[in-house]
C-alpha cells in the first residue's frame, strides 16, 4: 500500500519514489531529506519528482566531479560520464592552456575544470584562460554562477559568440554536444524528454549533426597541435572520429567502461 503523503520518513519517501519508478529511490529520499524545508515544503518537492522532474532541478543542484554543479529548472542536468570528458581534458592541459566549451549547458564541465586548474596550475599566469559557450540564456546564466568569475561564458551558437581574438589561439576545445538521434528521443526518460531542453539532446537523424558543425569550424579556432574533445555514442564514435579525420584532425577514440563513456579527439597540425 503506497505511503500517506503526510509520510515523510526515509522510508516513506522511497515508497513514493519507488512506485513513480525511480530505481535509486532510497538514495533519493535521503537527498530531499537534507534540504532544510517543511512536511509541506517536502511534500511539494517528492510530488514535482514522482511527476518525472529530474531530482537535481528538484534540489537545485548536481554532484559532478565531486562539485556541487547549480542546477535551474530547465537547464540540462550533468551526467556522471561527462566527468571522463573532464579527465581526459586535463590530460592535455599545460601552464598557458586557452580552453573553449562548446555546449556548456549548466557549465559543468567548465567548472570542473576550472576548479581542478585551480589548485594543479599557476593560475596568475595570463595566459590560462577559460571561455563557454551556449545557446540557451537560461543555460548561460547558470554556466556564470557556477563559474563564478574564473571564466567567461557567451550566449550563442557553437563558436559564434567567441572574442574573434580567440581564432587560432584555443589549446582545448571541449563539447558535450547532443549526440542522441532524432527517433531515439522518444525512448528517454521522462525526465531527459520533457524536463530538459531538447536541443541538449537532439543531434539529428544519425546523432551527429552538431559534431559535424562543431569539427567543421574547429581547425579555425584551434592552435598548432590544438585539440578537440567531444562526448559521442559508444556505437557513434568509429563516425566521430572519421569526421575528425576528414576535417584534418588526428582523431583518438579513448572509453571508459566504468562510467559508460566514450571520448573522440582529434589534434590540428602542428602548423597550420
Amino acid at each position: 500500500m503506497p505511503a500517506p503523503r503526510s509520510d515523510v520518513t526515509p522510508a516513506g519517501i522511497a515508497v513514493r519514489l519507488r512506485a513513480a519508478g525511480c530505481v535509486f529511490a532510497e538514495e533519493e529520499a535521503d537527498l530531499l531529506l537534507t534540504v532544510d524545508q517543511s512536511p509541506a515544503e517536502l511534500n511539494a518537492m517528492i510530488d514535482r519528482r514522482v511527476a518525472g522532474l529530474p531530482l537535481e532541478q528538484i534540489l537545485g543542484w548536481a554532484e559532478f566531479c565531486g562539485l556541487h554543479i547549480v542546477i535551474d529548472p530547465g537547464v540540462f542536468v550533468p551526467r556522471r560520464r561527462t566527468e571522463f570528458l573532464v579527465a581526459e581534458a586535463l590530460t592535455l592541459c599545460s601552464q598557458d592552456a586557452v580552453i573553449v566549451d562548446l555546449c556548456c549547458g549548466s557549465g559543468a564541465v567548465a567548472t570542473a575544470l576550472a576548479t581542478t586548474l585551480d589548485t594543479t596550475l599557476d593560475t596568475t599566469r595570463p595566459g590560462l584562460r577559460l571561455f563557454a559557450t551556449d545557446i540557451d540564456p537560461v543555460a548561460v546564466a547558470c554556466a556564470r554562477r557556477n563559474l563564478a568569475g574564473r571564466g567567461e561564458v557567451f550566449e550563442g551558437d557553437l563558436f559564434a559568440p567567441l572574442p574573434p581574438w580567440l581564432e587560432g589561439h584555443v589549446n582545448i576545445i571541449v563539447a558535450n554536444a547532443p549526440y542522441v538521434p532524432t527517433d531515439e528521443i522518444a525512448l528517454m526518460p521522462v525526465e531527459a524528454r520533457n524536463y530538459e531542453p531538447r536541443a541538449s539532446a537532439d543531434g539529428g537523424n544519425d546523432g551527429l549533426d552538431v559534431q559535424r558543425r562543431i569539427v567543421a569550424s574547429a581547425s579555425h579556432w584551434l592552435a598548432p597541435s590544438g585539440c578537440l574533445l567531444i562526448e559521442t555514442g559508444q556505437r557513434q564514435a568509429a563516425q566521430t572520429a572519421e569526421i575528425f579525420a576528414r576535417q584534418g584532425l588526428l582523431p583518438h577514440i579513448a572509453r571508459n567502461d566504468d562510467l559508460d563513456s566514450t571520448v573522440v579527439s582529434g589534434r590540428a597540425p602542428a602548423t597550420q
